[in-house]
């Protein structure tokens, strides 16, 4: 019980908590998509995008989760435009957006005078810096993505399953695709704040593969995704608070013992 109140008794932890269990349900949510399509890179490359938007917003004096939103939606909204189009190969254009956003970033970075501590709260993750506003803004952008999944959940599992054969069935797939990139996007700018820019893919997909090892279908999976992802930003944070170790990476750390847990149960089953 007094390690509870120790671990409460700080504003700062109740809004990583806060922010870190918000974090912990869209994550999985999109990753589950993700890995269905076979895009989980994707979150890394904008992930890069995203420091490019950090970058610009602490240059121009804006909350970096702003321009880092809106950059990521404008990024992702052009990647797909040119997937769709098959002007060029999806694997190609992330090859170039992770280097590409990665070097923007530097420019900019270079621009603003170098590194700074708010720079790498968002390069490495700082949950504990989460703000009143910071949280606010994950809560309506968590709402507005949980909204559009269950909206959209039939059109979204088929297109990510069969995209041919959803096109055929009248789905509007080219919409459905870029609303996901949205999705994406908004997701990874979401998520950077609390894991860092270097660590979002694994968060959106390491639950995501650790639940697919041990339940069969795509709801169940998913299901099993968030309670790995809540247990792990939960532990993690728990873990890095007492033992004072970065948040973003303990959190990373033990959603991959959850993979190797999960994969034992399987070759044991």
């Amino acid at each position: 019980m007094q390690i509870t109140t120790n671990l409460f008794q700080y504003e700062f932890m109740i809004r990583a908590f806060w922010a870190g269990i918000i974090v912990a349900i869209i994550a999985p949510l999109i990753g589950s998509f993700l890995v269905v399509r076979r895009l989980s890179l994707i979150a890394d490359a904008l992930s890069h995008v995203a420091l490019t938007g950090v970058a610009l917003g602490l240059l121009l004096g804006i909350n970096p989760l702003i321009t880092t939103i809106l950059t990521t939606v404008v990024t992702a909204f052009i990647i797909e435009e040119i997937r769709s189009n098959r002007q060029v190969s999806g694997e190609s254009i992330l090859a170039m957006i992770l280097p590409g956003g990665l070097a923007l970033a530097l420019i900019l970075i270079s621009i603003a005078n170098g590194f700074n501590t708010n720079l790498f709260t968002y390069l490495f993750g700082s949950i504990t810096t989460v703000t009143n506003q910071d949280i606010w803004i994950i809560f309506v952008l968590a709402a507005f993505i949980i909204s559009i999944l269950l909206l959209f959940y039939r059109q979204f599992m088929y297109t990510s399953f069969d995209e041919e054969s959803a096109r055929t069935s009248g789905i509007p797939v080219r919409l459905i695709n870029h609303l996901f990139m949205v999705l994406i996007a908004l997701t990874v700018s979401v998520v950077m704040k609390v894991v860092g820019a270097l660590l979002i893919g694994a968060l959106m997909v390491i639950p995501v593969i650790s639940a697919m090892q041990i339940m069969r279908g795509f709801k169940a999976s998913m299901f099993v995704a968030i309670i790995i992802a809540l247990l792990s930003v939960l532990v993690g944070l728990i873990a890095s608070y007492y033992a004072n170790l970065p948040a973003g990476a303990t959190i990373v750390m033990v959603s991959i013992l959850s993979f190797i847990v999960a994969s034992f149960l399987k070759k044991n089953n």
